[in-house]
């Protein structure tokens, strides 16, 4: 592998020296503007005066101090939010926001994730952040709580990441990293504006061998963003991204009894069947905006994507001789396409935005045993053919008024509607035609109050109702055993009410803190996890209840201190039957009602110290704190609590139109053994995914500005 990162370096060097030389002209040195966000209004505002809990991260604060690998590494100071990186890329990284999206096995659900405004999240709830090229991002927007319903089928956030948008003169940037366990990373970016135009491009690849036994993994990014100036009121942005996964080993979990004997070791069965997943992705976007008039203004954005997936499982070869098993290999071709027109009208004291969010999936599962004879680990005889559907059309109407200087009232309703639909093509004397539709569809209104207590000080007050469908993988088998899709599984329904202060005591600081809760109605949850495959049924409520604070200090111009901290208590309210042993007729075992929803920490504290001038050293240290996380329903076993402290130490130079910079990073100085993150509800008791011990990373960057 290292030989092939040199000629990816010259040619991607080349491209992006040659975008760099085709803008001639460079607009003036640029100036500082407020931050703003417009996740939580669908146009520029400032989060200080917004009714909702959102948090705004640079790219320049995302980046710093860290391996740019894995969205995770930068967002531990968002208060509600649990980012895990679970050294296993064949399964991404696990992501869930007020307790919405932990029992995602693999890749996010219950978030919905959008890069360039398009986005990342399918129509039926599931996404993925692999297509992130960190290099070039401008910020990351974090909405939690009621707003993040107007983006339609997400109950617990919204994550908007943007790339950034160049306002000096051509820059070309490249860097290169090493570390622990065999990881590489190379990595170029390109960005300028003149005139009209402006560009930003970034690529990268990423190797590691692991920390784990059969972890090895090899991923190229590519990413686009491109914007014209048509006049004076229109601008067009092309978005484009690519992502391959050529091969990412996957060593699953562990046992108890495993991960205390050897936490880099893996289940047998990862080997005996090669278990390992293979993805591309390709994808891209147009967004046009134009401005009717100095209070109207119209946005159109269309974007379309392919993604293809291959994963080997390790189901045992007795378990797929069942005659309606699908097997041990999934096989996934998916196309997926939608717009979102949006008007917006904003006049002295108030907004509008109306607009309709249109998406479809098209997706062909096909399943095939995953031996042939004694030959474990390879395709064998199919199993499984189907082609499924998803789309839906959102109208939404969203609205902002200020009727004194002090109050400020934002509203906004979502009729989300999504339809599912399956063809089955794998018929048989013993397989029947599992073919199906189903409907989900719910009206989410939302409404939030905020009053300026004076300058430096905001209550708010915010009340809503959220929906979440089941995605294609929870409605993919059935607890009787058949291939069809569990069109007897529906959505759940939410009512959550936020209150809220936000201040800024004197400049450089501000502090937020958030009271909340919601209740779920029909909770998707795990009825059976048998034999590698994971069933699900609707429990009844369930309660998720907490307090979030996070603070931002500027202690002095090249000093800053970052706290955030959540306390989070998240309970089933019904008690429900579920199996993780056959025959479950014998088998089932009640989860009872006051039982912790797992994968959820009930606290996490985050803090940072950087010290960071504008030239010479720069020096960083971020401490983290999880308490314990209960691995299934039942609550019968947890991962426990930890803490753990990272450092890290940079020089920076300037010389003219260069600038050349070296970083070390130490993480988990005291060597702590711990599970970095939990599979959920797993069958096989496999439940905990072992974090790396003491590592390192090295990493060296260039920069030159034409």
């Amino acid at each position: 592998m290292r030989q092939q990162f040199a000629p990816v370096a010259r040619r991607t060097a080349l491209a992006l020296a040659a975008a760099s030389a085709a803008v001639a002209l460079a607009d003036p040195a640029p100036v500082k503007l407020e931050p703003v966000v417009i996740t939580a209004t669908r146009s520029e505002a400032a989060g200080f005066d917004l009714p909702a809990s959102i948090d705004r991260l640079d790219g320049d604060a995302l980046r710093a101090g860290r391996a740019q690998v894995n969205l995770s590494e930068g967002l531990g100071g968002v208060p509600g939010l649990l980012a895990r990186d679970r050294q296993n890329y064949a399964q991404d990284v696990q992501i869930s926001v007020r307790g919405f999206g932990a029992r995602a096995s693999f890749g996010i659900r219950g978030v919905r994730v959008y890069v360039d405004d398009i986005p990342a999240t399918l129509p039926d709830g599931q996404g993925q952040i692999t297509n992130v090229e960190i290099g070039t991002v401008g910020r990351v927007e974090v909405l939690r709580g009621p707003f993040s319903a107007l983006y339609g089928n997400s109950s617990g956030g919204v994550i908007s990441i943007y790339s950034e948008t160049p306002v000096g003169p051509p820059r070309l940037d490249a860097s290169i990293s090493f570390g622990s366990d065999g990881l590489r990373r190379l990595a170029a970016s390109s960005s300028g504006k003149a005139g009209g135009f402006a560009y930003t491009l970034g690529a990268s690849r990423f190797e590691t061998d692991g920390y784990r036994q059969h972890s090895q993994t090899e991923r190229r990014l590519g990413n686009a963003r491109l914007s014209w100036k048509l006049g004076s009121d229109t601008q067009l942005t092309l978005v484009a991204n690519n992502v391959e996964l050529p091969e990412a080993q996957d060593p699953l979990g562990l046992t108890r009894v495993q991960w205390q004997a050897d936490p880099r070791g893996v289940d047998p069965s990862a080997l005996s069947f090669n278990t390992r997943k293979t993805m591309k992705q390709a994808q891209g976007g147009l967004v046009l905006e134009h401005g009717i008039d100095d209070a109207n203004s119209l946005r159109v954005m269309v974007y379309q994507g392919h993604r293809t997936t291959t994963q080997f499982q390790s189901i045992p070869v007795a378990t797929q001789a069942a005659a309606l098993h699908p097997g041990g290999v999934i096989d996934l071709s998916r196309d997926y396409e939608g717009a979102d027109i949006r008007w917006r009208w904003k006049g002295a004291t108030g907004s509008l935005v109306a607009g309709i969010a249109a998406d479809e999936l098209r997706e062909h599962r096909v399943g095939y045993q995953n031996f042939i004879g004694s030959t474990l680990g390879v395709q064998g005889a199919l199993r499984r053919d189907e082609t499924n559907r998803v789309s839906n059309a959102d109208p939404y109407l969203q609205a902002q008024w200020q009727p004194t200087p002090s109050w400020l009232i934002s509203a906004g309703v979502r009729r989300s509607k999504v339809d599912f639909r399956s063809a089955d093509a794998y018929i048989t004397r013993t397989n029947p035609d599992d073919s199906g539709s189903a409907s989900y569809a719910a009206t989410l209104p939302v409404l939030g109050l905020s009053y300026a207590v004076d300058e430096r000080l905001r209550a708010y007050v915010t009340a809503g109702r959220g929906f979440e469908t089941p995605t294609l993988n929870e409605l993919a088998y059935r607890a009787s055993g058949g291939t069809g899709l569990n069109f007897a599984l529906q959505a759940s329904l939410s009512r959550s009410v936020e209150v809220g202060l936000k201040t800024r005591p004197w400049d450089g600081t501000e502090f937020t803190l958030a009271l909340f809760q919601t209740g779920t109605t029909n909770e998707i949850v795990t009825q059976t996890n048998v034999g590698g495959r994971a069933t699900y049924q609707n429990a009844g409520a369930t309660r998720r209840r907490g307090l979030e604070a996070s603070g931002s200090l500027q202690i002095s111009p090249t000093l800053q201190a970052q706290l955030a901290a959540t306390w989070l208590d998240a309970r089933y309210r019904d008690s429900f039957l579920t199996c993780t042993a056959t025959p479950c007729a014998a088998a089932n075992q009640q989860v009872n009602a006051t039982n912790r929803i797992p994968g959820i920490a009930r606290t996490a504290v985050y803090g940072a110290l950087t010290w960071q001038p504008i030239g010479g050293w720069r020096l960083g240290a971020e401490a983290r704190s999880l308490s314990k996380v209960y691995v299934n329903d039942l609550n019968s076993d947890a991962a426990p609590g930890f803490a753990t402290l990272a450092a890290y130490a940079g020089y920076q130079l300037s010389l003219g139109a260069w600038d050349v910079g070296a970083l070390l990073r130490v993480d988990n100085l005291a060597n702590r053994r711990y599970a970095g993150s939990v599979i959920v509800n797993d069958g096989n008791s496999r439940f905990f995914e072992p974090a790396p011990g003491r590592s390192w990373l090295a990493s060296a960057n260039v920069s030159y500005r034409f």
